[in-house]
């Protein structure tokens, strides 16, 4: 799929208001495509859907939580009955919970895995058929270093994101021949909001701890607008798994070349972030 030209092409992207789905639509339209989106901030949401329009798109913006089976479903309907088939679905949305496992309580869990499982499930439940059906479209799921690259202090957010990369490789697998690619974007340490907004458990739930934590992806400052670039990127080379920043490659790499050096990679890492260093 060609995506340095998406005029005549519409994109769905949840999770638009802030991050890297804000910087993906916003690259779309640049390049041609009319837009629907989706988030949970309106006001994030408000204002992406006025840069969009003011770069003459066509721009469908719902406020929906992804985790909303009903609320994805309605909005399906909507998109369906004024746009038809989407090109291309970028399933964004997601949170973070920092801790370790005997940190994390159920609730942590069923919230996590509603918004960063679920949430992709219901993007590719309601949107993917009529692009089967069409024989045509490509699916970007976010998934992250974290879902190859295990962390012992983001072990709830690691599984999630290991279960998004399983799902977009057995789905790119089932899809093959049919037209429509999926590819499972694994950005690495991005400087976005999700740093702030995450939950944070056991030591990691202090705010001196989490200033730390924020301030570390400032200084790597791998911008949003990068992995946007690279996400179109990857459409277009219709790539199964596409790691983003340098950290991302390296931990791809290594977790094939040597799974121990991997784990304690992985273990030193996590000290790291627990003492702020």
């Amino acid at each position: 799929m060609r995506t340095d030209d998406l005029t005549g092409r519409t994109a769905l992207v949840t999770g638009a208001g802030s991050g890297i789905g804000r910087e993906t639509a916003l690259l779309c339209a640049a390049r041609g495509a009319d837009l629907a989106l989706c988030d949970v901030d309106v006001d994030g949401l408000a204002a992406v859907e006025a840069i969009v329009r003011g770069r003459g798109r066509s721009v469908l913006a719902r406020q929906i939580d992804v985790a909303d089976r009903e609320a994805m479903r309605a909005f399906s309907a909507e998109v369906g009955g004024q746009i038809g088939a989407v090109d291309l679905l970028v399933n964004n949305a997601g949170v973070g919970l920092v801790g370790g496992f005997l940190d994390t309580e159920l609730e942590d869990w069923d919230w996590i895995v509603s918004i960063n499982i679920l949430g992709v499930v219901h993007g590719c439940h309601f949107f993917l058929p009529p692009m089967v059906a069409r024989g045509s479209g490509h699916v970007v799921n976010l998934a992250s270093m974290a879902g190859y690259f295990a962390n012992p202090a983001l072990g709830a957010y690691s599984a999630t994101k290991f279960a998004v990369l399983g799902l977009s490789e057995a789905l790119g697998e089932e899809l093959h021949g049919t037209g429509v690619g999926v590819t499972a974007v694994c950005p690495g340490i991005i400087n976005t909001p999700i740093t702030r907004s995450s939950r944070a458990r056991g030591a990691a739930d202090d705010p001196e701890t989490r200033e730390r934590f924020a301030r570390l992806y400032e200084r790597r400052n791998y911008t949003p607008e990068r992995v946007a670039q690279n996400i179109l990127k990857a459409v277009e080379r219709d790539r199964a798994v596409a790691p983003v920043a340098p950290e991302a490659w390296a931990g791809y790499a290594l977790k094939r070349l040597s799974p121990a050096l991997k784990g304690w990679v992985s273990r030193k890492l996590a000290t790291v972030a627990d003492n702020g260093r």
